[in-house]
């Protein structure tokens, strides 16, 4: 079986690095204010995360009874168990976005927020974001946009090469993409999801902007900026609201997990594993941490 490449965060200390130690104070608020937006405020009976890591989002979902945290680094799942404590409200799953474990119909929302910048394969990325949600069900995606005012500006003036008009994405750095606003939403359409609104996040994401500006002004700032994503997204971050479209029955009661490899449904417990009756896989669970990784 030939996956595609994955980014791996095993071992990285990224939450620790980059969001509590790198300066990253304004971009972690305005990403709130733009969930707390996009996230249906009645709430809900089981959110996906996708991309979880190590659970930097997890607590806004608050009003949610159950949430199931993927990540394909089994270190970020862990850092995110011990953050947020031992509860069974949570369910943490190692696993790769192009093959999710689950039934159809099992989750009423889901997110997806600094994780599909990584993939090489996108369009397959939506479509098994898909699967598991119920129709209507709400999907809060964050992606990074190739069309902002930064790479505009350097586009004309020769100092990048790629093209921030182009529908293609772009891929700046090994398995870190941007992509254009219209490619996400024709995406988002051809995996059976509607766009329900547009937010654009992080619009005085500059040095200079922080280090002349108090925080609270700066979000204040950018929350209100943040409307112009339903007439244009220039920004580098932007967050759609998008809800499943077509007939998605929910699960019944204790269908949950199946065979990430080959789709087959009802794995049987065997001790600390599920093993698949059809293709004979099987997937451990320990520490607290259910491995549903697809190997070659």
């Amino acid at each position: 079986m030939q996956n595609p490449p994955i980014c791996d965060y095993e071992g990285s200390d990224y939450q620790k690095r980059f969001w509590q130690e790198g300066g990253r104070a304004y971009e972690d608020a305005v990403e709130a204010v733009a969930l707390s937006r996009l996230l249906p405020p009645q709430g809900g009976r089981h959110l996906l995360e996708l991309g979880a890591g190590a659970g930097r989002n997890t607590p806004r979902y608050h009003n949610y009874e159950r949430v199931t945290l993927v990540d394909y680094s089994r270190t970020q799942l862990e850092q995110a168990r011990q953050a947020l404590g031992e509860s069974e409200r949570f369910t943490y799953v190692q696993a790769d976005v192009y093959h999710l474990p689950f039934y159809a119909g099992v989750f009423d929302a889901a997110t997806m927020i600094r994780t599909l910048h990584h993939m090489a394969e996108p369009r397959q990325v939506l479509d098994q974001a898909r699967y598991p949600l119920l129709k209507d069900a709400a999907f809060i995606l964050e992606y990074a946009n190739k069309r902002n005012l930064k790479a505009i500006v350097r586009y004309m003036l020769h100092q990048q090469t790629w093209n921030p008009f182009s529908p293609n994405a772009v891929e700046f750095v090994p398995l870190n993409y941007n992509f254009h606003p219209a490619t996400i939403r024709a995406w988002l359409s051809d995996s059976r999801f509607s766009v329900e609104r547009q937010l654009t996040v992080s619009h005085l994401r500059m040095g200079l902007f922080k280090r002349l500006l108090p925080l609270k002004l700066l979000v204040a700032l950018d929350s209100l900026f943040q409307h112009t994503g339903s007439l244009w997204q220039l920004t580098p971050s932007v967050f759609v609201l998008a809800r499943a479209t077509g007939d998605t029955p929910p699960a019944q009661e204790g269908q949950f997990f199946r065979c990430p490899a080959c789709g087959a449904e009802g794995l049987m417990e065997d001790a600390d594993r599920l093993v698949c009756r059809t293709c004979g896989r099987s997937y451990s669970f320990s520490g607290g941490i259910y491995d549903f990784r697809v190997k070659p």
